[in-house]
């Protein structure tokens, strides 16, 4: 009996087992598919969208040449990626995962990027939305705003630490591409973004058509795997599965200290963040602790973001591997930098008593990026499906017509 015949047996395994579980358990499987669906076009849907339309136009107009000739000088000595990998970093910080991911696999298929740079380029690209981290985790979550600070700095933190040391990954490989000395850096780039665009001269109609529907399609992708992915951890919560998981982990947080009471709220992070976050908030226990957790979380990105990252890598030669232990390695430096920066920002920028009990503060709506947030509930669905109806009037306009046009 080979391995190839061992793997079939146990995917099949797998998926007849995931089919049992949902007809055993429908009723929660139906409500973890309403809390994937709710967060996907309430959130996910309408604050990616507009980057992802927006990305796609910036390629095509040249723009991202432009700005990698300007870039280069930074992150070529820094990274070890192009100056167009500065443009996939500031667009994976503003919209979150999985941007990143999309964006240099787009680059490589413009061969902007060798294969090794693309790899380098994806493990750092890819981090948690700022919008999320404020709005839903420490305002909503945790009800205390400012712990968004923490999050957020040690999560970028830790992201910047994962370039510089993916920088020395692949050294033994030839590189590619040569960093050729530019004497007049601002008029190469303004040269690169014009013959950019007359390389691409396709009409501006097809291309806001071509932008919108490559979006929304990565989007229903991501719809999916954030559903399915709920589904998930809810059935292996339900069949105890996600308890015998945190046993190992409970004697890993031992050696650091942690409460036991965290490996079943990291377990379910480890699959799906929103929830593994949500569980992590309600925990009794001291709230450096909690958002330590929450930032491996948030670095690790969860086993959801890795199926979609894996999903659009897939459309290339860009290897996964390598974005799997960066996100190891991102979860844990992220978990540092909160426990370093807790003293010096929170407990005295905010002159709260460091104890045992979780501070709860009385949520703030005031708070412009929380109140956007809050926004997206009620705006988000009403975008979702007025783009999904677009979507639908150009897939018809493109196909059926197409077809009429042939006979």
């Amino acid at each position: 009996m080979n391995i190839s015949f061992i793997k079939t047996l146990l995917l099949a395994l797998i998926a007849t087992s995931f089919a049992a579980s949902l007809i055993a358990f429908p009723q929660e499987s139906l409500q973890a598919s309403e809390r994937g669906l709710q967060m996907w076009w309430g959130v996910v849907f309408p604050s990616l969208l507009p980057f992802f339309i927006v990305s796609e136009l910036l390629i095509a107009f040249g723009v991202v040449k432009f700005l990698g000739v300007l870039l280069e000088p930074l992150m070529r000595p820094i990274f070890r990626v192009p100056g167009s990998g500065g443009f996939v970093w500031a667009m994976g910080m503003a919209s979150g995962f999985p941007a990143g991911a999309k964006l240099t696999a787009r680059l490589r298929q413009e061969e902007q990027l060798s294969q090794v740079e693309a790899e380098r380029l994806v493990s750092f690209t890819n981090s948690s939305n700022p919008l999320f981290i404020f709005g839903a985790v420490s305002a909503g979550f945790f009800e205390n705003v400012h712990i968004g600070v923490i999050l957020v700095l040690a999560h970028f933190l830790g992201n910047i630490l994962v370039g510089v040391m993916m920088r020395f990954y692949g050294v033994e490989e030839k590189r590619h591409t040569r960093s050729i000395k530019q004497p007049f850096l601002v008029r190469n780039a303004f040269r690169e973004l014009h013959h950019s665009r007359l390389r691409d001269n396709r009409p501006l109609g097809k291309l806001l058509g071509d932008a919108v529907m490559s979006s929304i399609q990565t989007l229903l992708m991501i719809g999916g795997f954030i559903i399915l992915f709920s589904v998930l951890n809810s059935i292996l919560k339900h069949i105890s599965v996600t308890n015998i998981l945190a046993i190992p982990i409970s004697y890993l947080f031992s050696i650091f200290q942690l409460p036991n009471e965290l490996s079943i709220p990291f377990i379910s992070g480890l699959f799906e963040i929103t929830l593994g976050s949500q569980l992590t908030s309600k925990v009794s226990t001291s709230l450096l602790y909690q958002v330590m957790i929450v930032s491996f979380l948030l670095g690790f990105s969860g086993f959801s973001v890795h199926a979609q990252v894996a999903s659009i890598l897939a459309q290339t030669d860009i290897r996964f591997k390598p974005f799997f232990f960066a996100r190891i390695i991102q979860g844990a430096s992220a978990a540092f930098f909160a426990w370093v920066l807790w003293k010096p920002l929170y407990i005295k920028l905010y002159s709260i008593e460091h104890t045992d009990v979780t501070p709860v503060f009385q949520f703030n709506d005031s708070n412009p990026v929380v109140g956007y947030f809050h926004q997206l509930f009620y705006l988000g669905p009403t975008i979702t499906i007025s783009f999904l109806l677009l979507y639908i009037l150009l897939y018809y306009s493109r196909h059926f017509l197409n077809k009429r046009n042939d006979y």
